[in-house]
Parts: structure tokens; sequence; C-alpha cells
């Protein structure tokens, strides 16, 4: 089954989405103001290609959520800035990234903790 990814517009979304997914979710959170905004539309891009990859997409269920759309979410999951990835098992944090990554960043997070 190839992953997804979802883009919850509300806490509650996010929350539906999260416990639906049948393992491990990565979580991303991105933010609209100037200084983000190229770190998080190319991670936007590499979850993108990563989900459609079939050595990756398989294995979890992808999630984007804008931090000013999410804020009970971004609280329980200390979040402070944007781009972070997070990445959820039974909707519990077992890793989490903060600041840009690249291509070669998101492959090696996903390695060590998938």
């Amino acid at each position: 089954m190839a992953s997804r990814v979802h883009r919850p517009l509300e806490d509650q979304e996010f929350d539906f989405i999260t416990g639906m997914a049948p393992g491990p979710v990565l979580a991303y959170f991105t933010g609209t103001w100037p200084k983000a905004v190229e770190a998080c539309r190319e991670l936007d891009s590499l979850v993108a290609e990563l989900a459609r990859d079939p050595g990756y997409g398989a294995r979890f269920t992808a999630v984007r959520a804008d931090i000013t759309r999410c804020p009970a979410t971004v609280r329980r999951h200390g979040v402070t800035g944007a781009p972070t990835v997070v990445l959820l098992r039974s909707g519990e944090a077992v890793a989490t990234h903060a600041g840009p990554m690249g291509r070669v960043e998101l492959r090696a997070f996903l390695d060590a903790h998938l």
C-alpha cells in the first residue's frame, strides 16, 4: 500500500489521520512566514517524493500541518519552529528534527527511525 501525504486543516483532522494510520506517521510542520517558506516548500517536495518511492512510501503515512492552523498539535509535540519533522508511532513522538532537511538528511532520519 502506497503512502499518501495528508494536509490537515485543523487539530482534529491531524488527530483523525494519525489515529487511523496503520503504521508510523511522518508529521511535518510548516510555516508561511518569509524565513520558513523556502525550507518548508523544499521539505514538502521531498516528503511527497519519498511517499511515492516504493522503498519508503509503503512504510509510513505523511501528514503536513501548518503551525498556525494546528496550535494544539504544535504544543502537544513541542514544535517551536518550521520546518519540523516528527515521527509518530501510536500517536507518540519517537524522533524529532527541527530545521531544514535535505534529501540525504530526510532519508537518514527515516532509515534510523522507521
